[in-house]
């Protein structure tokens, strides 16, 4: 994971509607990528509702949301299509977005063990540099907060 202020590596990821996004080809405007467990979750699908309903506020902030789980890219189509959600999810099954940021962790679950996504949100400048991240997410008010975080 780069520290603050310096670039983001080069990804590219497939999204709900199986295109293909390639995070370099968002330079020019703030972007916000949030990691989240899985799809159609309490959890998950209040944070993702959240974002939408602020996704105009976002825009005009010249932002764009990406949201990363490791779902299929099936998943994340029925997920968006049923929250009406703005903005492209992308189907990291390859984990390959989240090694980048560094966002699997050791999680335990009813007493087991596992590995997983510690939900976590990262604001990258116009620029392709990591401006801010939030780590171990609680999603109460954490979408105003990236928001909040972008110069108006």
């Amino acid at each position: 994971m780069p520290p603050i202020g310096k670039p983001i590596p080069p990804l590219i990821g497939t999204t709900g509607d199986d295109t293909e996004l390639e995070l370099s080809g968002l330079q020019g405007r703030w972007v916000v990528v949030y990691f989240y467990p899985k799809d159609s979750t309490p959890g998950c699908t209040t944070e993702a509702q959240d974002f939408r309903d602020l996704y105009d506020d976002f825009k005009k902030r010249n932002a764009e949301i990406v949201g990363v789980s490791r779902d299929s890219v099936t998943s994340h189509a029925n997920f968006a299509d049923k929250q009406a959600l703005p903005f492209p999810l992308i189907a990291d099954t390859d984990e390959s977005w989240c090694k980048a940021f560094d966002v699997i962790h050791e999680k335990v679950l009813y007493g087991k063990t596992h590995l997983g996504i510690v939900r976590s949100t990262f604001l990258i400048d116009p620029k392709g540099h990591l401006a801010q991240e939030w780590r171990g997410v609680k999603v109460a008010g954490h979408a105003q907060a990236v928001l909040d975080a972008i110069p108006a």
